[in-house]
């Protein structure tokens, strides 16, 4: 496993390099949902790659719960999965991130072309207002806006305190919130080099119209946590 997992990230990010440099190129061609459907190519063939190489595959239920129409996505973070397999799942989807990643060359510059929020993390309380009034503005234009309520990578396994702001985002908008919670780290866990073969599982939840984002904040965190717990027993 550790020499198929080195032919992937050798593929994972020659392809990343190569798709960032050609929106790099071509931006000024293409709108924000373009540049999304173009991008939207290396996680494709990433979910390939990993299947192929890795044995590893992914399995989807409840997928009929999707909305049609722009939400607040709300999933758990475990892995580097989730952030690139939503990109095209969820389409078209724009992600809260901190600023830091946009640094990064060729990759980030092209991130930052794909239209994503992002937040100095340094700065809490700009951040939250800045989330609010772009993501209020995204939805509003038909994207979907995903958030990591748990704010950073959690264990396999474990799921953190979920944040109330995609809840108030999802109240004060008036757009339906949609949870997901997926198993992704018992496969790819962050910060390690080798992947383990099976099954990645993501679970779409019903879609919840919020009026108290408090309480419902914590009844999604529950559903998380004994829908990871099933998956992961």
């Amino acid at each position: 496993m550790y020499f198929r997992s080195l032919l992937f990230y050798l593929l994972y990010v020659s392809s990343a390099l190569l798709v960032g440099i050609m929106i790099c190129l071509f931006s000024l061609f293409l709108n924000t949902k373009q540049r999304l459907k173009l991008a939207s190519w290396w996680p494709r063939f990433t979910t390939s790659c990993l299947k192929k190489i890795c044995n590893i595959e992914v399995e989807v239920k409840g997928e009929t719960n999707i909305p049609k129409g722009p939400f607040v996505l709300v999933s758990n973070h475990q892995s580097s999965w989730e952030a690139f397999f939503f990109q095209y799942y969820f389409f078209p989807v724009t992600t809260l991130l901190k600023r830091e990643l946009l640094f990064i060359p060729i990759w980030g510059w092209a991130l930052g072309l794909l239209g994503p929020i992002h937040i100095n993390r340094k700065k809490p309380k700009k951040a939250l207002r800045k989330f609010m009034k772009e993501g209020h503005n995204r939805l509003k234009n038909g994207f979907i806006v995903l958030n990591f309520a748990e704010g950073t990578r959690k264990s396999p396994g474990e799921i953190g305190n979920y944040a109330r702001s995609p809840f108030e985002l999802s109240k004060q908008s008036g757009f339906l919130l949609l949870p997901v919670v997926h198993n992704a780290g018992s496969h790819w866990e962050a910060h390690r080099f080798v992947k383990k073969p099976g099954k990645i599982s993501l679970v779409v939840g019903e879609a919840v119209k919020i009026t108290d984002s408090l309480s419902q904040a914590k009844e999604v965190e529950d559903w998380s946590r004994k829908t990871l717990n099933e998956m992961t027993g």
